[in-house]
């Protein structure tokens, strides 16, 4: 079983050295490769790389250069460079241990009928860590922890990109990402993973989480700003009324109605912080509610 690493990268020079350089100290003596795309980056980041090629003469690395802006169309040239059976995409600003690609091995032996996997996010702020962070938001910083044990993702639950993997197989059959969604250079938008799960989930493949693959995921102070959350918010909300009328105008009206009971959730969970006196924990949660919902109806656009 050969594996794959990809790691789409854009304007990242602070952190992409480091990320590339824990990789590479794995002790992991299997096949594997290492695929650095650059989406574009008009900062340092192509000398950090060149950098760590010099420090290191990894001979299973390969830097690309994707002309074409966003995170989808970075991960799809990323598919189309891999030879291995495995893709494991990694967050350009996330951080692996030593045994990463040892753990990931070993799971996929011991989950054999996996068609993807996700694994643990660990957020390692910069700053202080947000007062409005609560098990409902923690996804804003990409944070994920389900658990010791190893578990089938239920349905509406996916994994999150800064940590993922998809068998080559899989992407075969079901197609790879979807270049209308995704996030590009200044617009947070997104989507195209949960549409590529929904696919794999339809295709009759389980979607794993592992535990032990885990990661440690840098989260700068700008990104735990209620702005920041604003700004999520409706690039969720843009990106699923882009991924379900892709799909059918049935489809977006169902989500529109999901979208009511998800106000029901968030009202409630917005009282329950507010009778414990945490009203940031709550205000969060209706920002956040309030964004996603403008940006689906089409109300308001990003900037």
């Amino acid at each position: 079983m050969k594996l794959s690493v990809v790691i789409c990268t854009y304007n990242r020079e602070r952190y992409i050295y480091e990320c590339l350089s824990r990789l590479i100290k794995n002790k992991f003596h299997e096949d594997w490769e290492l695929i650095l795309v650059d989406n574009n980056s008009t900062d340092n980041t192509k000398l950090e790389c060149a950098r760590f090629e010099t420090d290191y003469q990894p001979s299973n690395y390969k830097y690309v250069l994707e002309i074409n802006q966003g995170l989808s169309f970075a991960r799809n040239r990323g598919i189309r460079e891999s030879t291995g059976d495995w893709i494991i995409f990694l967050d350009d600003d996330a951080y692996v241990t030593e045994s990463y690609l040892l753990n990931i091995h070993q799971c996929l032996c011991s989950y054999p009928d996996a068609g993807a996997f996700g694994g643990a996010i660990i957020p390692v702020f910069e700053g202080e860590e947000p007062d409005w962070l609560n098990p409902w938001s923690r996804s804003y910083v990409s944070a994920l922890n389900l658990g010791e044990n190893v578990s089938v993702f239920k349905k509406g639950k996916y994994p999150i990109g800064a940590n993922m993997g998809i068998s080559k197989n899989v992407f075969e059959q079901v197609g790879c990402f979807n270049t209308r969604l995704g996030r590009t250079s200044t617009l947070l938008l997104g989507g195209e993973e949960k549409d590529i799960f929904y696919k794999i989930r339809q295709a009759g493949f389980p979607i794993y989480y592992f535990p032990k693959i885990g990661v440690y995921h840098n989260i700068p102070q700008k990104r735990t700003t209620l702005a920041f959350v604003e700004r999520l918010g409706l690039g969720v909300g843009i990106s699923e009324r882009h991924r379900t009328l892709s799909i059918s105008e049935i489809n977006y009206v169902f989500r529109l109605l999901s979208e009511c009971g998800k106000w029901g959730g968030t009202f409630i969970l917005f009282m329950y912080y507010l009778f414990k006196r945490q009203s940031s924990k709550g205000r969060v949660l209706l920002i956040f509610r309030k964004n996603v919902t403008l940006g689906l109806l089409h109300l308001k656009v990003m900037q």
